[in-house]
């Protein structure tokens, strides 16, 4: 390395980090305090082991090494996921060291509290497998579902992080819900609610915006927007209900946008593809888009005129 090159390095790790200590989006530098991504992935990926035995991590499952099997998990979430809590927490409150053990204490409390929901968990997610078997045809078994459906890993994903997010942990349930959308396609926020029997079909390009309010029984095709009409407002709009409400048996096809946090969809009602709606829709009615012209020009076969006019069926 010449002495030009190694003068331009310096000057250039000298800009750099005073960048770093003037730059807003720069975290504490004495305290480096900010969770470990690849660490929440790998969490999530134990999680997944609980809720569904058999299908991911260790397969060889028996009743005589289950119990085993089960407090090892355990013991593995918690040493990477109190980590990261501890934290969130300790970033949170601006590396402030005074509050040390009462922030080990409450990551304790909230790593038991999160675990203590798995058998919970397992229910509701049963009853997400079932509605997806019983929703769609093209499914051979519920193993199937399970190994492969993005909806399902999507949801499953969504279901740990919604936990976190009650128990008011910062930053970790995002980062859940957004690796789960980098995979699939899928983007559900962690402050979503949503009920029992809930089944995303196909799923890629759905959004669920974080005060979606969502029944039992509801399924929802690819593309569908369940959004805020508007985001002006910004950091102002924290906390407000922007996003929709779906009640019990709400069927939304592929395409359509449903927003507004004063929007209620009543039970049962059926959303048809890339239909708008911006108002409440009363319980049992069918939404649809006024069908378009689908007009087809150029070389035609001979049987056809060089223009056709078809109807198009939403």
């Amino acid at each position: 390395m010449s002495e030009t090159f190694h003068n331009q390095i310096n000057r250039l790790v000298s800009s750099i980090a005073s960048s770093y200590r003037e730059s807003p989006i720069t975290p504490s530098l004495d305290c480096s305090l900010l969770p470990n991504r690849n660490r929440i992935i790998e969490s999530i990926h134990l999680f997944r082991d609980l809720l569904f035995p058999g299908y991911f991590g260790k397969q060889n499952l028996t009743d005589a090494t289950m119990e085993y099997q089960i407090g090892d998990v355990l013991i593995q979430i918690h040493e990477k996921l109190s980590e990261q809590i501890s934290r969130v927490l300790r970033f949170r409150d601006d590396c402030n060291l005074e509050v040390s053990v009462q922030i080990e204490k409450k990551t304790d409390e909230i790593i038991y509290q999160l675990l203590s929901k798995i058998p919970e968990l397992r229910d509701i997610l049963a009853t997400d497998v079932q509605a997806a078997f019983e929703g769609d045809p093209a499914a051979n078994d519920i193993s199937e579902i399970i190994f492969s459906y993005p909806g399902l890993f999507a949801v499953g994903i969504y279901r740990v992080a919604h936990e976190l997010h009650l128990l008011s942990v910062p930053l970790i349930p995002r980062i859940m819900t957004e690796y789960a959308h980098s995979i699939t396609g899928i983007d559900i926020h962690a402050g979503a609610t949503i009920g029992h029997s809930f089944f995303i079909d196909h799923g890629t390009g759905v959004v669920i915006g974080e005060t979606t309010v969502i029944g039992n029984r509801v399924k929802i095709y690819h593309g569908v927007t369940l959004g805020a009409l508007s985001t002006r407002g910004g950091q102002t709009l924290s906390g407000v209900k922007r996003h929709p409400t779906l009640e019990d048996e709400v069927t939304v096809y592929s395409g359509a946008s449903i927003l507004g946090g004063e929007t209620v969809i009543g039970q049962g009602v059926v959303i048809g593809s890339n239909a708008f709606v911006s108002k409440s829709v009363p319980a049992g009615a069918k939404v649809t888009v006024k069908n378009p012209e689908l007009i087809i020009k150029g070389q035609a076969p001979q049987e056809f005129p060089q223009e056709v006019t078809i109807d198009w069926m939403i």
